[in-house]
């Protein structure tokens, strides 16, 4: 049944027709030029304002979340529902690149790119610090069970795995799919607005193809900044712990510039040079400290809660999906929703790069991937991390018997009272550090993409650019706001999830609609 399904679309449109040759770059009018301008518009604003931006900008952020939080939540949802149709219905059998395509990359280097650039860096600190939040009641308990109760360290892994598993993988599912499909089978540029030629016709190439292309460069981007930032900070207060190392802005500074060396160093080698190697690093590195913190801290208990929070995770994946008569819609709000518009807010970046290196695969062997396989590893790695934390601080060993103080040191804080801390620290400063180069990388894989008019080999000028970019705006928003001006940088990524959930619900009709059709 595939065949016709490799047919590419009759356009007039040619990839690069809009392209404009400028210092090296090959660059898409008016995509790269709308989109660079906004950026230093934000920033200056950002800089010469930052508490005004950042309270305009939460207020956005406020607003998206506490009226829309139902839309979220039912599209999140929606979209776990839609991915396991495409893989059981026929559609399942089509192969992205059609029927002879082959991949380009062994299923482990796969994964581990897929991976490494979905959430690697949030589980570093997440892992530990979500499940405490909701045993202790930092900032509200799920479906509102009694704080530093049993009932509490119950649902504390369940619903971390609820905010890190099936949802959030199948947002990037849709998007990482229907970028493939539309790329590979269809003969269409690898960029947004290719996903709606179904639904829109040759208009993709006129006006609402420009907004959502620039749209996905501008969430890709604050997205990465936002990251590389709050990421700096983190590593710093580490490096603090660990080595007495200044916990300023000098040293935040310096680590910006080392990551932003290291990805640029990355994307001029390309995919299969860079980040294929660097996730692979990645991979070994998580393996290694995620089997240390198994064997020196309390085993036995992270055993017998990979099989209970397994099972609570499905047993309250309903009552979590829920946002009607919620008793606990303050913590749903500040958690679940935040969560859902963070995921979709980056899912053009993600989906983006994990449609760059998946072609020559099925579309059940896609969906089963992106969807089951991230989810299992971090079942057991929550559990691993999550476990040791709450058995701290349950049983009153160090800081974490007195909860959670400073969010970026509790990963720290936790390994300190196991034994090899100093190793253990060390290792995981690093793996955060190169999940950061890695997340760069891939993420200016991308950008250049999009801002290339959907070429997959925008030349090397172009990828320096961005990547340095990224890092610039990290470092300059650090240095000329701080933690205010990178708050608004993360309030408006947040306010950015409410309009592309109604991107997403479309492209879902959009995919549908592409993959039955005949040409």
């Amino acid at each position: 049944m595939n065949n016709h399904h490799s047919k590419p679309y009759e356009t007039d449109y040619e990839i690069g027709q809009d392209n404009v040759r400028l210092w090296g770059m090959d660059l898409h009018n008016p995509v790269f030029f709308v989109s660079a301008t906004l950026i230093l518009i934000f920033v200056a604003a950002s800089i010469i304002a930052p508490t005004t931006a950042n309270d305009l900008l939460n207020q956005a952020k406020q607003w998206s979340i506490n009226k829309f939080d139902w839309l979220f939540m039912g599209s999140a949802s929606f979209l776990i529902l839609f991915c396991i149709a495409l893989a059981l219905l026929p559609t399942g059998k089509i192969r992205l690149g059609g029927d002879n395509a082959k991949p380009q990359f062994s299923r482990i280097s796969w994964f581990a790119m897929l991976f490494a650039a979905g959430m690697g860096i949030g589980l570093m600190f997440w892992a530990v610090t979500e499940p405490l939040a909701y045993y202790t009641g930092w900032g509200g308990t799920p479906l509102d069970v009694k704080p530093n109760s049993q009932a509490s360290a119950d649902l504390a892994l369940p619903a971390t795995l609820y905010h890190w598993g099936l949802h959030a993988w199948a947002i990037y599912a849709v998007v990482g799919l229907s970028l493939a499909f539309f790329s590979f089978n269809k003969g269409l540029p690898l960029t947004i607005r290719s996903v709606f030629y179904p639904l829109l016709g040759d208009r993709i190439w006129g006006f609402w193809g420009h907004v959502i292309d620039v749209f996905a460069v501008l969430a890709t981007i604050f997205g990465l900044a936002t990251s590389l930032g709050f990421g700096a900070t983190q590593a710093s207060s580490g490096l603090h712990f660990l080595f007495g190392t200044p916990d300023e802005i000098t040293t935040r500074i310096c680590i910006i510039v080392g990551v932003t060396f290291f990805a640029v160093l990355s994307v001029v080698r390309g995919l299969d040079g860079g980040v294929k190697i660097l996730s692979n690093i990645n991979m070994v590195l998580a393996a290694i400290l995620l089997v240390a913190v198994f064997l020196i801290g309390p085993t036995l208990e992270i055993v017998h809660n990979i099989g209970t929070s397994t099972v609570g995770y499905l047993e309250n994946i309903f009552a979590l999906s829920q946002w009607l008569g919620r008793s606990d819609e303050g913590w749903m709000q500040s958690w679940t929703v935040f969560y859902w518009a963070w995921w979709i807010s980056w899912s053009p970046f993600v989906g983006m790069f994990i449609a760059r290196i998946s072609k020559g695969r099925t579309v059940r062997e896609f969906i089963i991937a992106v969807l089951v396989i991230p989810t299992v590893v971090t079942l057991v790695w929550m559990n691993v991390f999550g476990v040791s934390a709450l058995s701290q601080a349950q049983h009153g060993v160090g800081e974490l018997a007195n909860g959670i103080g400073k969010v970026s040191l509790v990963l720290f804080q936790m390994l300190e009272n196991l034994p090899m801390s100093q190793l253990t620290s060390a290792t995981a400063i690093i793996l955060v550090l190169v999940f950061f180069v890695t997340s760069s990388d891939s993420g200016s894989l991308v950008i250049d993409s999009i801002t290339a008019g959907g070429k997959l080999d925008a030349p090397v000028t172009q990828r320096i650019f961005w990547a340095t970019t990224e890092g610039l705006i990290a470092a300059v928003l650090m240095i000329g706001g701080g933690k205010t001006a990178l708050g608004a940088l993360q309030a408006g990524t947040i306010a950015t999830g409410l309009p592309f959930t109604l991107v997403l619900i479309a492209m879902c009709f959009s995919l549908f609609k592409g993959m039955v059709s005949k040409p």
